[in-house]
């Protein structure tokens, strides 16, 4: 049985949460937003499944006319989006290093080995700690606040001074921060945590300036734990052609960090501890376009689609033009 949550806006603007168990989909009545269901939960001292279950069923809804609609959002957003911190984790997967190795090896002699091939080994080696134990720290990045999140349908922006705008397909870790400063995972979402890879081949240390951009979330929310083995597909098409397609794969069977390892790294620093906060963290994948030479272009479409999410997320690409102001001086 997948259970998931969704988010849905009328054509009037009312919203409201979608219940979503197997093939069958309702409405839930008096819920406006999963955040809300989340607080609640919490409140009551309730899993986020039994307190949606607690919730009157409204309408059965069909939520793939729904997304083909334009009705369904990000599963997760805030009233305040600087309260909504989007961040992640790279070289988190098995085989994730080898397209990060090709992009920075050639500044490297061929004998040495590259940091990012480190850090993949070392996170092998410590990733997966028992329980109750610290494993080793994975690489970290931020991606920006709620501003930066993009929806399912929604177009994906390359800034005027960017040099790529490519796909990293994915799930991420949906959090919310209590009153006590603790943190509460609501489930999982499929992602797709766009990045800029010609910026990053150029040299590692501009990894942080290659992240600073958007990033979308398919409109499911995935309670309890994920699969352990998560096959999925990315596809780009152009002009309503597949110019490329290959599998990715995620889950801890296809990782060299736990989830819990990968979490304890991140809300260890008491500032992402701030009571009201949501996180969206990126937890990594392994297959990249970039790495089998693809560059997009304006007007791509980006497709994800992962059992046991039962829609995909589509996001196109727009190349904007404006520039960023300059700077005055008072």
């Amino acid at each position: 049985m997948a259970t998931r949550l969704l988010q849905h806006r009328a054509s009037t603007g009312e919203r409201s949460v979608i219940l979503a168990i197997d093939d069958e989909a309702w409405l839930l009545v008096g819920t406006t937003t999963i955040r809300a269901l989340a607080n609640d939960a919490i409140a009551q001292g309730l899993s986020l499944l039994e307190m949606a279950r607690r919730r009157p069923l409204g309408a059965p809804i069909d939520i793939a006319a729904a997304l083909a609609e334009g009705a369904l959002l990000a599963p997760i957003d805030h009233d305040d989006p600087a309260h909504l911190l989007m961040t992640g984790t790279g070289l988190t997967h098995l085989g994730s290093a080898e397209g990060r190795d090709k992009m920075h090896k050639q500044a490297t002699p061929a004998e040495a080995q590259t940091d990012s091939m480190r850090m993949f080994l070392e996170g092998l080696a410590g990733g997966k700690p028992a329980p109750g134990e610290t494993g080793q720290q994975p690489e970290w990045f931020y991606k920006g606040d709620g501003s930066q999140l993009v929806g399912p349908g929604q177009p994906l922006k390359v800034p005027d001074f960017a040099k790529d705008g490519s796909e990293e397909p994915e799930l991420a870790g949906i959090y919310i921060i209590d009153g006590d400063g603790k943190p509460w995972r609501l489930g999982f979402a499929l992602a797709n945590e766009f990045s800029d890879h010609v910026t990053e081949r150029h040299n590692y240390l501009w990894l942080a300036h290659s992240k600073l951009r958007q990033a979308a979330l398919g409109p499911e929310l995935l309670i309890g734990s994920a699969p352990r083995h998560i096959e999925g597909m990315s596809r780009i098409r152009r002009e309503g052609k597949t110019i490329w397609e290959k599998a990715f794969l995620s889950g801890e069977d296809n990782m060299s960090h736990t989830i819990a390892n990968l979490e304890h790294h991140h809300f260890k620093y008491e500032l992402f501890r701030r009571p009201g906060d949501v996180h969206v963290h990126f937890f990594g994948t392994a297959t990249l376009s970039f790495s089998d030479g693809v560059t997009t272009q304006d007007g791509d479409v980006f497709e994800i689609s992962a059992a046991p999410f039962a829609l995909p997320l589509s996001n196109p690409l727009t190349c904007e033009t404006t520039h960023s102001p300059a700077v005055g001086v008072l």
